[in-house]
């Protein structure tokens, strides 16, 4: 089978996946979650004219001549506000977000005023200043969140403020995750000599869970079919299942054949990237399984890659409107391969604001502790020619992942 690129691969993985269905949650509920429908604001804000100072309300043809003596006739506070009309040669002592009074059209600041028994001497104003008026901010039944807006701390305070206690959204995508491989123990285990720890399961998880999704972890499966499938049907229910390790072609590696007796349809199992290049998806009945490589780096890139466009293909998520990132070499790259290549960089910041990116010294795909000091990913294109110094190119940044 020719190794297939990264774009076809994707686009053969996204093929005929569509949002999820909706739930309602609370808005306590929401952080993170996925807008399903646009969202309209159930009231105006402000839903008054406010005051946006603390001071008196007057009308601005009863301060033309400054200093001006006026009658105080009461008080408007938030929550509280005068009742009355604002009427010729009278104010009104207001306070920060309380209505403006009827007739009042200024707000004279109160370091410009001075106030005695009854009376208020305004010394200095600009006449129509210091109002919020009714519906600055947003009116009722404007549309301000839009379905496919990932709802974080300012949506929410604005959903809030819509007066909306709850919101519709996507349901969380289930994504199964089983390790294979007769080597692989869990953290904590006292390793035998011929043992490796099982990492990336919990990197995958955080991954899939700050994504918006639902990770299940199915545990480790040994090298034979049994247990393989006994355990690969504890996820049945999840949109994806994603296998780690048993996804290239040698005799221990039996994720494809395995699952076959449990009705796997093969798409394909080799994508032309590195690092990641024994990539294996296909269909187990409605869930779709991706199977990533064995050794860390190679698994964790491929779920930046492949997984979180899944994710967020299911969750309904807002095509990306801005331009994809990239940055600055701060040194020189030789050409590439035949395979798009991730080198996992680290970056810095010039003092014109640019992003300067340059490549670890190792790229080996087992180098957890390499990989967790990375920050961006440096996309080469398939075949690239060397890049000097200073050439613009395209990066993944890793920072939220």
């Amino acid at each position: 089978m020719a190794l297939l690129s990264v774009a076809d691969a994707l686009a053969r993985i996204l093929d005929g996946l569509t949002p999820l269905d909706t739930e309602t949650v609370a808005l306590t509920e929401a952080h993170g979650r996925v807008l399903a429908e646009d969202l309209a604001a159930r009231l105006t804000q402000p839903p008054f004219d406010a005051s946006a100072m603390d001071g008196y309300a007057v009308r601005a043809e009863d301060v033309v001549t400054l200093p001006a003596t006026l009658q105080l006739i009461g008080e408007s506070a938030a929550g509280a506000g005068f009742k009355g009309d604002v009427r010729r040669g009278q104010t009104v002592r207001i306070f920060t977000g309380a209505p403006v009074p009827n007739g009042a059209d200024t707000i004279v600041i109160q370091e410009n005023a001075e106030a005695a028994v009854g009376v208020v001497t305004v010394t200095e104003t600009e006449p129509g200043r210091h109002i919020r008026p009714r519906g600055q901010d947003f009116n009722q039944g404007e549309i301000l969140l839009h379905a496919g807006t990932r709802l974080g701390p300012r949506e929410l305070m604005l959903a809030a403020a819509m007066n909306h206690a709850e919101l519709t959204v996507r349901r969380k995508p289930k994504v199964a995750i089983l390790a294979t491989g007769d080597e692989i123990m869990p953290p904590g285990t006292a390793l035998a000599p011929d043992q490796i720890v099982s990492s990336v399961p919990y990197g995958l998880a955080a991954m899939i869970e700050n994504e918006g999704g639902e990770a299940l972890s199915l545990g480790i499966a040994k090298d034979d079919p049994e247990s393989l499938v006994t355990l690969a049907r504890a996820g049945s229910a999840a949109d994806i299942l994603v296998t780690i390790g048993g996804a290239s072609v040698g005799d221990r590696d039996l994720v494809a054949s395995a699952l076959k007796s449990e009705g796997l349809k093969l798409d394909f199992w080799k994508v032309a990237m590195r690092p990641g290049n024994p990539l294996l998806y296909g269909r187990l009945g409605s869930t779709r399984l991706l199977g990533l490589p064995g050794n860390p780096v190679s698994a964790l890139v491929c779920a930046h890659v492949f997984l979180l466009p899944m994710l967020r293909r299911m969750l309904g998520v807002a095509p990306e409107t801005r331009p994809s990132p990239d940055a600055l070499l701060g040194e020189d790259l030789e050409a590439n391969g035949a395979r798009e290549h991730y080198m996992r960089a680290v970056s810095a910041w010039s003092s014109a604001g640019e992003r300067v990116v340059r490549p670890l010294p190792s790229q080996d795909s087992s180098l957890v502790a390499a990989f967790a000091s990375a920050d961006c990913l440096i996309v080469r294109a398939a075949d690239a020619p060397p890049a000097r110094q200073g050439a613009r190119v395209k990066i993944i940044p890793l920072e939220a992942s």
